[in-house]
Formats: C-alpha cells, sequence, structure tokens
C-alpha cells in the first residue's frame, strides 16, 4: 500500500510540475505581463493629501492649507529644530537676525525657490505656496 502511494504521489508532482513549467515558459507579452505585475500598491500620507471622500458625506472641495505649524513639524522641523546644514534654529533671534533684515519676501523667495543648502520649498514637494508661507509666518513668531 505504502508503494502505491508513493507512485501515486510521485504522479501528482510529476503532473503539477509539467504545468507549472508550461506557465514559466509561456513568453507571450501577455503572460509575461501577468507574471511581474505589481501584487500591490503603496501610498504615503503625502500621496493622499488634499483626497477628499465623498462617500463619507464631506463636501467634495479641497482640504483647506495646513497651518504653519503643521507644516513646520511635518517638513522644517527636521532641519530648523536641529539646526542641520547651518539651518537657523526656529525661535534663535541672533541667528534670524540677518536674515529677517533682508525682508520677508527674500525669506519667502528663499523658502520657495531654495537657498545655499536648503532645497526649494524645504523638500515639502506637496506644500502649496500658501503653506510654505504659513510655516514661514509661524517660524518668523517665535522670534
Amino acid at each position: 500500500m505504502s508503494l502505491l502511494r508513493n507512485l501515486l504521489l510521485a504522479g501528482v508532482a510529476a503532473a503539477s510540475l509539467s504545468g507549472m513549467a508550461y506557465a514559466a515558459n509561456d513568453m507571450s507579452p501577455e503572460a509575461i505581463a501577468e507574471r511581474t505585475k505589481p501584487v500591490g500598491s503603496v501610498y504615503t500620507a503625502a500621496d493622499l493629501e488634499g483626497i477628499v471622500d465623498t462617500a463619507a458625506g464631506n463636501s467634495g472641495e479641497p482640504a483647506a492649507p495646513r497651518s504653519g505649524e503643521a507644516v513646520y513639524t511635518a517638513a522644517c522641523a527636521a532641519c530648523h529644530a536641529t539646526g542641520a546644514a547651518g539651518a537657523p534654529i526656529k525661535g534663535d533671534a541672533d541667528a534670524w537676525g540677518p536674515r529677517v533684515a533682508q525682508g520677508r519676501d527674500t525669506l519667502l523667495s528663499h523658502a520657495l525657490n531654495g537657498f545655499n543648502a536648503m532645497p526649494p520649498r524645504g523638500a515639502c514637494g506637496n506644500c502649496s505656496d500658501e503653506e510654505i508661507t504659513n510655516a514661514v509666518d509661524y517660524m518668523l513668531e517665535a522670534l
């Protein structure tokens, strides 16, 4: 009985493997696309920013711009809370003094377009101009 069971299992295994080999050898564009298609998607909070769930009863209007504090916490604090890459630390009047003396428009231009080690928008790719302005004003309020 054991020999018969082993032969039967070997036959099933061989049949299964031969079917897999055929599927793996199918080189048609459709078969390749099916084997290599993504199994899922990854979304970050930034990808979902401003998306409104109308099924949940929301109006469908875009979300309001984030506050200066929210933008600062999410994007600016990495450098402006630590002084990384020479960034002036929020609240340090001595470090901000020469920058503030250039005027708010210059500060906004630097924040939006980048300046020295600071990348454009402080690397906040999903921040609107208004949100960047809110963040600059938030940092200036701390002086």
